[in-house]
């Protein structure tokens, strides 16, 4: 179980996901999986002995994020929205407001002081909990 901080997972967001895959499978060795997401489209899960590392996101099948191909990584937060509650006052800002992903728990999209972008999320077993 992931503690507060720790990187909790690593997403792929690619209008090239065949490609991405068939590069990753091959340099590094990663199988992958398909799941349906809920609102349609299917996300790819890179697994390396039989532990699930990263996601692959097809941009084609969403509206909903950027249309850049990036890495986007998330952070386990044991309270999202205390965390919230404090990203303008430490210079940062909130991008992509809570919401829930199924089978997941609450994530948001952050920006920190720099720029960089980060997600943020709060995973199920701890968001049914409050």
């Amino acid at each position: 179980m992931a503690n507060h901080g720790d990187f909790n997972w690593n997403e792929l967001q690619t209008d090239q996901p065949d490609a991405v895959i068939q590069f990753y499978r091959e340099t590094v060795g990663w199988e992958f999986r398909a799941e349906k997401m809920p609102s349609g489209g299917t996300y790819w899960i890179g697994v390396t002995a039989g532990k699930p590392v990263c996601g692959v996101l097809d941009l084609n099948s969403t509206n909903e994020y950027s249309k850049t191909n990036r890495w986007v990584t998330y952070v386990h937060i044991n309270d999202l929205e205390s965390a919230i509650n404090q990203i303008a006052r430490l210079g940062g800002k909130l991008i992509k407001a809570p919401w829930v992903v199924p089978g997941v728990g609450r994530v948001a999209w952050v920006q920190d002081p720099c720029g960089a972008e980060i997600g943020w999320v709060t995973p199920v077993a701890e968001y049914n909990n409050d």
